[in-house]
Order: C-alpha cells, then sequence, then structure tokens
C-alpha cells in the first residue's frame, strides 16, 4: 500500500511575508527540507550607494514597519563610529527607551495575535478573541502603548523620523513622556499577567542542540550594545563579526543565509538565546519572572520563545518605567553634529527578533560607498530548516490538516520576518512510499 502524501499551504498566515516550504518524505523519512523564499529581491543596500549619510536612518527604517527602530538604531551607531562620533549619557539613554517601544509593541503583537493561538487551537488572534477577549484587547493595549513611545520619541509610530545620526533632530518633551507612565506602569503589570499565562501553555517536547547567539553586555540587558557571545563559547567585537558569520545564496531563496565559520553551521537567535545568554542582565522584576515561570533557564526548547518574549516585554515595560520616572529636564543636546568623511564602521543590535548587524563605508566624497545589512531573519533559515529535519518525524502520525498546522507552528516560534530577509510561507511535504 502507498504511503505517498502531499501537504501543500499556499500562503503561512500569521508571519511577516511570503515564501514556500518544501518538505519531502519518503516513509518516515525526511528527505529534503527547503525554505523557499520567493519574495523579490528589495535591494536596500544598494539603495544607500551614493546616498548622504543623513539619508541612511530614513531609508533603512523602510526595510520593516514592524522592527523600523532596529533598522535605524545598527545604522547610526554604525556610521557614528566610522565618523568617529560619541554619544551623550541621555542620548544614549533615550535611545534605549526608544528601542524598549518597539520591543514592547512587536512582542505584543506576536505573542497575542500570530503566536497564542497556536498553543490555544485557535486559526487567528480574531476567533481567539470570542473566547479569550480579555487576553487579546490586553495584547493590543499593550502595542498601542509601544507605539506611542515610538510616535513620542521617533515622531511617528510606523518609520519613525526623528532618529539621525548624532541623536535625535528633537528630545521628547518632558510632559509628552510623564503623561504615558500610568499607561508603562499599566503595561508592567500587563506584562506580568501575560509571562504567566504563556508560561502555562502546553509546549512540544522538542529540546535540540541550539548555538545560540546574542550580544552580551556587562550591565545592562541587550539592545545597542555589547559584545557578540555564543552558548558554545564565541565572545567577540562586533568588528570580528564577519570573521565568524558568512552570508551564502541558496538557489531556492532570494534572502540569503548565514552559517557560523568555520564549519559552516546554523545558529539561532532572537529571544530565547537573549534569555538563555543573559539571564543576569534582567532587571528585578523581569528577572523574578524568569526564575519562577517554571522554565529552567538556558532553554534548548524553541517552543518555550513565547516565554521569553513575555519575560522581555516585561523586561521593556520595567526599564522604560525606569527611563520615563527619572526624565525631569529636556537634555539640551539632542544632537551631535558632524561633517561627513571618509570611514568606515559596523555595528549589532538586538532587534525583537534577534541580532542585527550593519556595516558601512563612507567615500572620501562624504557619500556612502557602502552597505552591508544582515538581518535576523537571515541568521534564522539554517535554524529552521534544521528543525524542520528534527520535527517532521514527529509529525507524521497526524493527518495532512494537522501535520501541516503543527510545521506552521515550528516556524511561527521564530516570529520570521520575511520581507526583512529577503529580504514563507507555502508548505509542501511530498510522502513518497518506500
Amino acid at each position: 500500500m502507498s504511503d505517498k502524501r502531499q501537504f501543500e499551504v499556499k500562503a503561512l498566515s500569521r508571519v511577516e511575508g511570503e515564501g514556500r516550504l518544501y518538505v519531502r518524505v519518503d516513509g518516515d523519512k525526511v528527505e529534503h527540507v527547503e525554505l523557499n523564499i520567493y519574495e523579490p529581491p528589495r535591494f536596500f543596500e544598494s539603495f544607500l550607494r551614493g546616498r548622504e549619510v543623513r539619508e541612511v536612518p530614513d531609508i533603512t527604517a523602510r526595510i520593516c514597519g514592524i522592527c523600523p527602530v532596529a533598522y535605524q538604531m545598527t545604522a547610526c551607531h554604525a556610521l557614528e563610529k566610522a565618523l568617529g562620533l560619541t554619544m551623550t549619557p541621555e542620548i544614549r539613554l533615550l535611545r534605549r527607551l526608544l528601542y524598549c517601544g518597539e520591543w514592547i509593541e512587536s512582542h505584543a503583537l506576536h505573542m497575542h495575535l500570530l503566536h497564542a493561538p497556536d498553543f490555544l487551537g485557535y486559526e487567528s488572534g480574531i476567533t481567539m478573541a470570542a473566547d479569550h477577549r480579555e487576553v487579546v484587547e490586553r495584547g493590543l493595549r499593550m502595542k498601542k502603548i509601544g507605539n506611542d513611545l515610538l510616535a513620542i520619541l521617533g515622531g511617528r509610530a510606523i518609520h519613525p523620523i526623528n532618529v539621525t545620526v548624532g541623536g535625535f533632530y528633537r528630545a521628547p518633551r518632558r510632559s509628552e513622556l510623564k503623561k504615558l507612565l500610568p499607561e508603562l506602569e499599566w503595561g508592567l503589570a500587563a506584562a506580568v499577567e501575560t509571562v504567566r499565562l504563556v508560561a502555562s501553555f502546553d509546549f512540544p517536547a522538542f529540546d535540540q542542540a541550539y548555538d545560540c547567539v546574542s550580544l552580551q553586555h556587562p550591565s545592562e540587558y541587550p539592545l545597542n550594545e555589547g559584545r557578540i557571545v555564543s552558548s558554545s563559547g564565541l565572545d567577540i567585537s562586533v568588528e570580528e563579526y564577519e570573521s565568524h558569520f558568512e552570508e551564502r545564496h541558496l538557489p531556492q531563496s532570494t534572502a540569503l543565509h548565514s552559517v557560523m565559520l568555520p564549519a559552516a553551521t546554523s545558529y539561532l537567535v532572537g529571544p530565547l538565546p537573549r534569555v538563555n545568554l543573559c539571564l543576569g542582565q534582567l532587571l528585578p522584576t523581569a528577572r523574578r519572572e524568569a526564575e519562577s515561570c517554571g522554565i529552567a533557564w538556558p532553554s534548548q526548547n524553541n517552543f518555550h520563545s513565547i516565554v521569553a518574549r513575555g519575560i522581555e516585554l516585561v523586561a521593556a515595560f520595567e526599564e522604560a518605567v525606569e527611563i520615563v520616572s527619572q526624565y525631569h529636564v529636556e537634555p539640551s543636546v539632542s544632537r551631535i553634529e558632524y561633517t561627513p568623511h571618509a570611514g568606515e564602521g559596523c555595528h549589532a543590535t538586538e532587534a525583537p527578533r534577534g541580532l542585527i548587524y550593519h556595516r558601512y563605508r563612507i567615500g572620501d566624497d562624504g557619500l556612502i560607498a557602502e552597505a552591508k545589512i544582515v538581518p535576523p531573519t537571515s541568521q534564522n533559515q539554517g535554524q529552521i530548516e534544521d528543525d524542520l529535519r528534527q520535527f517532521v518525524p514527529s509529525v507524521l502520525q497526524y493527518d495532512d490538516a494537522e501535520a501541516t498546522r503543527r510545521c506552521e507552528h515550528l516556524i511561527r516560534n521564530y516570529d520570521p520576518c520575511i520581507s526583512c530577509a529577503t529580504h514563507f510561507l507555502t508548505l509542501t511535504i511530498d510522502r513518497q512510499g518506500k
């Protein structure tokens, strides 16, 4: 009797972007797994050549509507290194606050509308709201707080326009931030409730030998600064990134795949690696929730990523409350002036989805001569494929619809931002009989 089966999903829901996943199975053996990302390349690195330095944050913000701050902050830091600029403590603190806003809106959206439905058995956040209205409304309110924070600091919630090389065009007014403080305090309490909810989910048993990679700072949970570390013992400066990580083009994808050298292996970036590697740098409330949630850190099960995101949601609200509470007067200098000149700089920050790396070379004419951008989803693509190779055998006993749903769930653990990486997904599993 033939065991041939084929799974196909025209478009994976509840992720950003489009593409295809192909899995070929012979009996109970997975023969081939392929992420087939087919969005047209977006050529942002080429767009940046010949542009003025001041244009880069505004252009890179357009790479993503969910995480524009990650692109802006990484670009600003890299270009400031190239120009030899040093930020004031006030600018540095406001940048962390801006990044907190992005983590809040991104994590709240993913957890409540995109990922929680998988654990609770719903096809979408909308259908989940029929039975869990309070949970969904809580998530939407938290997301709005994050958006409001971006609007105050960045000039608008999507593709902020107040961010520039050297700082901000205008410092946020004290009255604007103080007005948001009660909502931030509510959000902190709501985020704690969220962690306790998602930690109660029924997680598939799926421990893998991940090589987790993130920034690590000696005294702060990583956002804008730190060394690059891994669970396998890597500990390097950002300037050494390209000596240890390499992007490669695979024929099935318009996005480049990153590997760790010298063995060209996959690695994991994102909330789970950050919590695994930087638990000790969490502020007190976030660390308390991490240590009491019932998960033993470090975790090697990426289904726990929703809990890691919840812990980071607490951390972002907690730090935002702390910064806003201490914001008593606008800084006298919100932007460091500069004259463009030749130079080269690179930097990495932590986007909601993981490590993001930029490198820029400024020519003798003061214009951008070269740009390199490595998004988190490009770095996670190989690990997603590796996960599926290990995961698919555990779902082959289910019918096509259920096996497909479980594969989609695994992919959504990563909260992939496919447009960022191009720059998936159709899922096809071709079962061939023995």
